[in-house]
């Protein structure tokens, strides 16, 4: 099966189904079975949204891609083993990767401190420097 990566206007389409509360509501339903890696990209675009001085447009991108997370018509449906979030962090890393020069140390801070709160320790700091390494370039 090949995984296909969502175009951005398919991200930015989804920005309306994003809502705070939905977002927190999915984590903490399926954050075990999505992972450390998934639940730490989202929470990097969710911390970085809060910052008055990203641009609206690329706000749409960073909602659109936690929308397509929240959503649950996905091209790969989450419940699907192994693979189900697979399209999801496609989506968030895509928009990690346009939006990466606003993910500061202080966003970085905020979603490891919350990841730590919700995995304690259940999360190896190789799934996270994973994801630093790929926003970074």
């Amino acid at each position: 099966m090949e995984i296909v990566e969502p175009k951005l206007s398919d991200l930015e389409s989804k920005e309306k189904e994003y809502s705070e509360g939905s977002l927190w509501d999915k984590i903490a339903k399926y954050s075990k079975a999505a992972g450390c890696s998934v639940v730490y990209a989202a929470l990097l675009l969710f911390y970085a949204a809060q910052d008055e001085k990203i641009p609206r447009k690329t706000k749409m991108i960073l909602y659109g891609a936690l929308g397509y997370f929240i959503s649950p018509l996905d091209l790969i449906p989450d419940i699907t083993p192994f693979v189900g979030y697979a399209d999801d962090m496609a989506g968030l890393l895509l928009a990690l990767g346009v939006v990466s020069m606003y993910i500061t140390d202080d966003v970085k801070k905020q979603a490891k401190s919350k990841l730590s709160d919700w995995f304690g320790d259940g999360c190896g700091a190789e799934q996270i420097e994973d994801i630093d390494a790929k926003i970074k370039g």
